[in-house]
């Protein structure tokens, strides 16, 4: 369950009017003419952060999405001290410790322990302080007499260990993690992981930058995205997540949803003879749809092998998921595609006609495609939402939303029996007695 922050929380990041300019330079040489003679500006300027202003309260666990080089890892940067800005305030309260460039602080010829009290030293921390942290730094590092050697004859996973297991263990205030929780082999990642839930479950207060929406959804409680260094959303997680999905897909919000004389148009195409389906079931009223409009989902249902509808699935037995798009020009091999997500919108599970190998073929303006998914839905009792998709590679190789309905129809999944997480695995378990 997300934590709720208080609105009267103390704040412990203010960002104002923030901006961070990077001189470029088409020639080498021209940073030493410029260099030499001021008055020759030989350089244009790139803007990494433009004008962001943000207020973190304490306890909150800020996700920041945004596409490569919207300025993500420049802002934490900043906010560690590791980049100067280049105009604008910020304000932390509290120790920070982050989780960027790992190992920024240890010095090569010293060996692991050495670094040890000098990341701590760094990080503000008395000796006492240190000695007293020690012990929890090298059970978690677990790189063992390598500790006592110098760091520039580890390996990089030992390197990797041993920094993580400083940056993590110093008790900070807040928290920055850009990306490096999976570090070291799988053991070593299931620490970090559980190190970062103690975090979450302290109330530390956490910024979260990384690129699984999976992980985003599962972790925070708000959500920034930021494009070209301007913070172009701040809010919800849920719907924060959506819109870096069509950012990603080269969709804005003025062109997710078809206009209502558009859904019109596409509507003549139908068969009037075939019966609505999506109206037999509990429809959610704050549908998410958008794409590009070459192509259109019109309908979607749930049935069982006879042609039945079902608003509630059974997870042992086999159902028919449906979907009906219509095209609007013609599109070779499009995707269609089936998801099944819980009520937080975290995608539990999925498939779609590339996963499963499936040639679609071509389809001209006008056409309609019936696509059938037909398996058993093997999750755990529960309430969930169905979406459905039609996307298409394009011949630049780029993913193109056609037209996504997601999180269109509210399902619930039933079982006959218990299971523990969130997947229904019906093992065949067989029990062998010896005496003793």
């Amino acid at each position: 369950m997300k934590k709720e922050i208080d609105s009267n929380a103390e704040t412990v990041v203010k960002i104002e009017h923030l901006c961070k300019n990077y001189k470029m330079y088409a020639r080498k040489k021209d940073r030493l003419i410029e260099a030499i003679f001021p008055s020759y500006q030989k350089h244009k300027e790139f803007s990494a952060i433009n004008d962001l202003n943000l207020e973190i309260k304490k306890g909150e666990i800020v996700g920041i999405l945004g596409r490569n080089g919207a300025g993500k890892s420049t802002l934490l940067k900043m906010i560690t001290g590791v980049v100067t800005q280049t105009s604008g305030t910020i304000e932390v309260k509290g120790r920070i410790s982050s989780l960027l460039e790992l190992g920024t602080a240890f010095n090569q010829e010293l060996t692991g322990e050495e670094n040890i009290y000098q990341h701590g030293q760094v990080m503000g921390l008395t000796r006492e302080e240190i000695e007293k942290k020690k012990p929890e730094i090298i059970e978690f590092a677990d790189i063992g007499e390598h500790l006592y050697q110098p760091v520039k004859t580890y390996s990089s996973g030992m390197f990797a260990r041993l920094a993580f297991a400083c940056a993590i263990n110093v008790d900070p205030d807040v928290l920055i993690v850009d990306e490096v929780l999976s570090v070291g082999d799988m053991a070593f990642q299931l620490k970090c992981f559980k190190k970062f839930e103690q975090f979450k479950n302290k109330g530390k207060t956490i910024l979260f930058v990384s690129h699984s929406v999976t992980d985003i959804l599962k972790n925070c409680t708000r959500t920034v995205i930021i494009s070209s260094g301007k913070k172009i959303f701040d809010g919800e997680v849920k719907e924060g997540v959506e819109k870096y999905k069509k950012i990603i897909v080269g969709l804005d919000d003025k062109r997710q949803k078809p206009t209502e004389e558009k859904i019109s148009k596409k509507g003549t195409h139908v068969d009037n003879s075939n019966e609505n389906w999506k109206s037999h079931f509990n429809e959610n009223p704050n549908v998410i749809e958008y794409g590009n409009g070459k192509a259109e989902v019109i309908d979607y249902g749930v049935f069982d092998e006879n042609g039945n509808y079902l608003n509630s699935i059974e997870n042992d037995k086999e159902v028919i998921l449906k979907s009906k798009v219509i095209f609007e020009e013609e599109i070779k091999e499009p995707i269609f595609t089936m998801t099944i997500k819980d009520f937080n919108g975290l995608e539990m599970t999925g498939t779609n006609s590339m996963y499963e190998k499936i040639a679609t073929g071509t389809y001209s303006k006008g056409d309609i495609a019936t696509v059938e998914f037909k398996q058993k839905i093997n999750l755990a009792p529960g309430k969930y939402t169905l979406s459905f998709s039609c996307t298409h590679i394009n011949a630049k190789g780029e993913l193109e939303a056609l037209s996504r309905k997601y999180e269109a129809l509210l399902i619930e999944v039933m079982s006959n029996k218990d299971c523990v997480g969130m997947m229904r695995i019906d093992s065949k378990i067989s029990i062998s007695k010896t005496k003793g």
